[in-house]
């Protein structure tokens, strides 16, 4: 699997941007909401939350964004409703590229396709991380303990993730199928109940983005063994990765995306670009974002696609190989 790097924007890129000045878009939105298809507190609630706070006041909208929570079905729920939704840039959805990548390999009905949906900008890079809880010993310091751990005691030998098909629940997978373990997967409506059921012994592991870890890792009540970039993270530096520990074929980073309706018109498009790109160097945001493991991260919406197509290519043969549909 070839990882996500972090790329400094071109010049020519912010030239693109600035072809379409803010003039050509001539009303500021009154309200603009923001769907995210996982449960509030969340990292990726953060990245629509802080966001949302600081379009007020841009050629795109008055007023602070609303988020609106619709967690369930691994986010496919809030793109589902972004697709009805009006063309008129009062809606936007933040996504996990997963859901606009892997899902089609995975959900034979799924009720939207990625042309349904307008790129606007990324928003923040996320690297996953695996933690254990309680369940498991503190013996267990590595990824290749926690095997053995698990081939040792099959019955607890488990992991959650955010939901049934996402990037984690693929990762734990493949650590699966690659090291001939059995490990029992458990679905969960977003990272936080997962968390909370590591923490309180009721799984072995959870692998899920890694600054809904850190908070509880610092206070001692998890244990990340592993961190999914392609080098260690900024916020965990003394956890290994996981190609340091032999298994780079997890190698892997997965990014939120702000999305628009497809038939959005383009001046709107890059209006939301703007500011949205704004408020994503801005201190507060950047400050708040390093809270829960994200960087963010502004891309043109060209980029952004650009970005979406790799990762669909990457993961088709894993997924086909892991053998996962909604069916399965």
């Amino acid at each position: 699997m070839t990882s996500r790097r972090h790329f400094i924007q071109s010049a020519a890129s912010l030239a693109a941007m600035g072809a379409f000045p803010m003039a050509a878009f001539a009303q500021a939105i009154e309200q603009v909401k923001i769907l995210y298809g996982f449960p509030a507190g969340s990292s990726g609630d953060s990245v629509a939350r802080r966001v949302g706070e600081k379009l007020a006041g841009s050629a795109y909208t008055r007023n602070a964004a609303v988020v609106d929570n619709k967690p369930g079905a691994g986010g496919r729920i809030a793109l589902e409703q972004l697709k009805s939704s009006p063309a008129d840039g009062s809606v936007l959805a933040l996504a996990q590229v997963s859901a606009l990548a892997n899902y089609p390999y995975i959900y034979s009905k799924l009720n939207y396709k990625p042309e349904d949906f307008a790129p606007v900008s990324i928003g923040a890079i996320m690297q996953h991380g695996l933690a254990i809880g309680p369940m498991v010993p503190a013996s267990v310091k590595t990824v290749r303990d926690f095997v053995a751990w698990a081939k040792a005691n099959p019955a607890q030998a488990s992991y959650g993730s955010p939901g049934a098909g996402s990037t984690p629940h693929f990762l734990g997978a493949l650590l699966g199928i690659n090291t001939g373990t059995e490990l029992r997967h458990v679905p969960y409506r977003g990272s936080v109940p997962g968390v909370t059921d590591a923490v309180a012994g009721q799984i072995a592991a959870m692998v899920t983005p890694h600054g809904d870890f850190i908070a509880n890792a610092k206070a001692g009540k998890l244990r990340i063994l592993a961190t999914s970039g392609p080098k260690r993270s900024p916020y965990v530096p003394e956890v290994p990765t996981f190609a340091e520990q032999g298994f780079p074929e997890l190698s892997t980073e997965e990014w939120f995306g702000f999305y628009a309706p497809a038939r959005t018109p383009r001046n709107i498009i890059d209006a939301a670009n703007a500011a949205i790109n704004a408020a994503l160097k801005d201190k507060m945001v950047i400050d708040s974002l390093s809270v829960v493991g994200l960087i963010p991260h502004g891309t043109t919406p060209e980029e952004m696609a650009r970005w979406q197509e790799a990762e669909s290519k990457a993961w088709g043969p894993l997924i086909k190989r892991i053998g996962f549909t909604a069916e399965s």
